[in-house]
């Protein structure tokens, strides 16, 4: 065990990712020494960063926290501490069922633990640094960029609003502060994230200014790429559609969760939206922006969903032909309008079956879009040497969770974080492969 070393363990999400960087920032401007996700931690101190979101990530969340709970009972760690979604949900519960965390913290209070941590082991004498940095645990060349907490939504299914409350738009001129900066660390490419982004500014003046944003982030000398994650398809805001068309370094991405079609499904789910401006949406966004690659998540097994609502999904899905897609089952979240006030009617069974029927449509369709690039040109960016290939992506790709473009290592020797133009040769349902045309652009 190494005096003054943390380990952080980040649960959930990419802007629970960026709390986690910024908390480490804070520890390592005091002296301390941090490790991110480590298969075998072996700092004197942990912090688990949770994420309270549905079911399965609160108890993997959990069962995190116990593990780390019996380390620190046998003496491999010597302090605990919690932080995130899940304690900013469940702060009593947790005091009480797991006391031997040192102290827990929410989301938002989470800086407050390196001052209690300097304050009982060196005194208030040392202060913490207000001025530090992140510590970016992503490839170097592409960061996360969160521009506002919390969700004005009411969506009657989702928990998000209850744990980080109304939404905050950060400053515009402090985002932007921080995509220098991170130009200067050397990242190339900014993955913009939100739990809503098309609401950014309304906090402020009443009005939308996702749009403005954008358009001054690429400006900025040295941002290559900028992807858009979490939209919100009510009042979309056209003037982003022109920004992505006319900027060059804006991808041609869109992260937009539409959930569902169903006219009956989406006013129970309380979207406020229809079905008919959910197509006219898709058909805009392929308009204004040709070539756009859309990513969107949707939901089977809502209450009250009839097999006629599902089978609206379906022609909905094979109409669309999204490029990208998740799905998953409803399940029913503490505290949220459609636990307080649906019954959860649809049986688990049920779900799985229309869950399973949804994404075998969707893996068809994924197949049909990739083989279409077979030929083509592409630029991609690359993220890492794996085995026989270099692994790279398209600006149609967000890191992680979409497909990738292998190249293999015996053509040409390729720079990590550089950017190429490829020939696409051959597609798999979640892969290309490629080969180099150019050196590095």
């Amino acid at each position: 065990m190494k005096k003054k070393t943390v380990d952080i363990i980040t649960m959930g999400c990419s802007k629970n990712l960026v709390d986690s960087e910024r908390l480490m920032g804070l520890f390592e401007s005091n002296g301390y020494t941090c490790t991110h996700d480590s298969e075998n931690p072996q700092g004197e101190i942990v912090v688990i960063n949770t994420c309270g979101f549905i079911e399965d990530a609160k108890q993997e969340s959990i069962d995190t926290i116990l593990e780390f709970a019996q380390a620190k009972d046998e003496g491999r760690i010597r302090k605990l501490y919690v932080m995130g979604c899940l304690s900013e949900r469940y702060l009593a519960d947790l005091e009480q069922e797991i006391p031997n965390v040192d102290k827990y913290y929410g989301k938002f209070n989470y800086r407050e633990l390196i001052a209690d941590l300097l304050r009982e082991e060196h005194g208030a004498s040392l202060p913490v640094c207000n001025h530090a940095v992140r510590h970016l645990t992503t490839p170097s060349h592409y960061a996360y960029l969160k521009i506002s907490e919390g969700c004005d939504r009411h969506c009657a299914y989702c928990a998000i609003p209850i744990i980080t409350g109304r939404h905050q738009s950060r400053p515009m001129d402090e985002i932007l502060d921080e995509v220098r900066w991170l130009v200067a660390q050397g990242v190339k490419e900014l993955q913009v994230i939100a739990q809503e982004l098309t609401y950014y500014g309304i906090d402020i003046d009443g009005k939308q200014h996702i749009a403005e944003l954008i358009d001054r982030m690429a400006d900025v000398d040295g941002v290559e790429w900028i992807r858009l994650h979490y939209a919100y398809p009510t009042h979309f805001p056209a003037d982003l559609l022109r920004v992505m068309r006319e900027r060059k370094n804006v991808c041609r991405y869109l992260d937009i969760a539409l959930q569902h079609v169903s006219d009956s499904v989406l006013a129970r789910m309380k979207r406020n939206v229809t079905k008919a401006e959910t197509y006219e949406l898709v058909r805009q966004l392929r308009r204004e922006v040709p070539g756009i690659h859309i990513r969107t998540t949707l939901m089977v097994g809502f209450p009250g969903e009839t097999d006629e609502d599902f089978e609206e999904l379906m022609e909905f899905v094979k109409w669309a032909r999204f490029e990208r897609m998740g799905a998953f089952a409803y399940s029913e979240e503490d505290g949220t309008y459609s636990a307080n006030n649906y019954p959860d009617d649809v049986p688990p069974e049920v779900k799985q079956r229309r869950l399973d029927r949804l994404m075998r449509c969707q893996q068809n369709i994924s197949a049909e879009l990739e083989a279409e690039k077979v030929g083509q040109t592409m630029r991609v960016i690359i993220d890492r040497r794996e085995g026989d290939y270099y692994v790279g992506r398209t600006e149609f790709c967000s890191p992680e969770v979409d497909p990738e473009v292998l190249i293999p290592v015996a053509e040409k020797r390729l720079r990590i974080g550089s950017f190429y133009d490829v020939k696409v040769t051959g597609a798999e349902e979640f892969d290309l492969y490629a080969t180099t045309k150019t050196d590095s652009i």
